[in-house]
């Protein structure tokens, strides 16, 4: 059955995937879009943008424009956000409207102003996490700690059990993890989720949250460094430059491929068992970043070894993996590309695709503030 769709964010890296999908499938898909030069370097509509799809440049910020693009829509999936974990530690104020209240304008209209609106599924983040789940050999699992600047300056970069002060295992992170957030980012996106639920429950409009953990693939931008390290280290190498790697490299990740991202979509817009329910979309499985680097170097053929810093940037985590369990069982849901074949085909794609390299400029910005140790 046809549905009227509206993908906020729709022109991005996700959004646009989504919305190839979801035309594919025979609905109708409006997309709201302000095209941020930091994802859309010419503040253009992207040339792989579906014309089948009806595209509204505007902002999430802006009252009138949310009032048009939810006109007649049953379906809404929100993934419009300001993305950065290290610079939403110094653009407070543009993470916090355009996420936060971005979300509370939305959630307005659709509380007080005539709509057709049905179900939401929200856009939320691994990030709110903070550290993923631990166990130690003597005292089970516990809570993993944020690490302190003291231990960071001693290089010593894995977490260590507050009973016993032993090192601690990291283990999957399920849902029932209490979140601990430590940025602006995460903690918009935790305000995004929790208000989409809250009005959800109140007002019994189908809400659902994904939590995306570290999504990769086609059409993510090469040009911004505040985006996922799989892209940056990969714009790295394309201008022949070595990727950074902080700490030591062997903090790990959950890198989940664009596709299986869409299908969870999908899946959390048409289950029954989805409604009020907040899922973990990753892979399942985990690498290092120092393997993410090395892995681009073989498949782009070069020979650029990764810069080790042994440096600490604030505000993020050692390990944190996703546990998927309750999305497999509930939904369905199941990842169908692994990292070895997804980084291929990433690499593949941006042959063609232009990378400029702001990382340096990046890196700046965050030791400027102060935001690495």
């Amino acid at each position: 059955m046809t549905k009227k769709i509206l993908v906020t964010g729709g022109a991005g890296f996700i959004g646009s995937h989504l919305v190839d999908k979801l035309i594919s499938d025979g609905n109708e898909v409006r997309v709201l879009d302000n095209l941020e030069r930091q994802v859309h370097v010419d503040g253009k509509l992207p040339p792989y943008f579906n014309s089948k799809a009806e595209f509204m440049k505007g902002d999430v910020r802006k009252t009138e424009d949310l009032k048009k693009a939810i006109k007649d829509v049953e379906v809404i999936f929100h993934l419009a956000a300001r993305v950065g974990v290290g610079q939403s530690m110094y653009e407070i104020n543009n993470y916090v409207e355009t996420n936060t209240f971005g979300t509370a304008k939305l959630l307005d209209l659709i509380v007080n102003e005539e709509n057709s609106v049905k179900k939401i599924v929200v856009a939320g983040s691994m990030s709110e996490y903070g550290e993923g789940a631990y166990k130690c050999g003597k005292c089970g699992t516990v809570v993993g700690e944020l690490r302190s600047e003291e231990q960071m300056a001693k290089g010593e970069w894995e977490l260590k059990c507050r009973n016993c002060d032993a090192v601690i295992e990291p283990i999957p992170t399920s849902e029932e993890k209490p979140l601990r957030v430590n940025s602006i980012y995460a903690t918009t996106k935790r305000d995004q989720e929790e208000m989409v639920m809250e009005i959800g429950d109140a007002y019994g409009i189908n809400s659902t949250s994904l939590r995306f953990f570290n999504v990769y693939g086609p059409r993510q931008s090469l040009s911004n460094p505040y985006t996922g390290v799989a892209a940056i280290f990969l714009s790295r190498m394309k201008n022949d430059q070595s990727p950074i790697v902080y700490e030591d490299g062997l903090q790990s990740r959950d890198f989940v491929w664009i596709g299986d991202i869409v299908d969870a979509c999908v899946l959390a817009m048409d289950s029954k068992n989805a409604q009020g329910k907040i899922y973990n979309v990753g892979s399942g499985s985990h690498t290092t970043i120092l393997n993410v680097a090395e892995t681009i170097n073989k498949l782009l053929g070069k020979d650029i070894k990764p810069k080790i810093m042994g440096k600490f940037r604030k505000g993020d985590v050692r390990h944190c993996f996703s546990d998927i369990s309750k999305i497999k069982s509930e939904l369905g849901f199941s990842p169908k590309v692994n990292f070895g074949q997804g980084m291929k085909e990433l690499v593949e794609w941006s042959a063609n695709e232009k990378a400029i390299d702001l990382f340096e400029k990046a890196e700046k910005e965050l030791e400027g503030k102060g935001l690495v140790d």
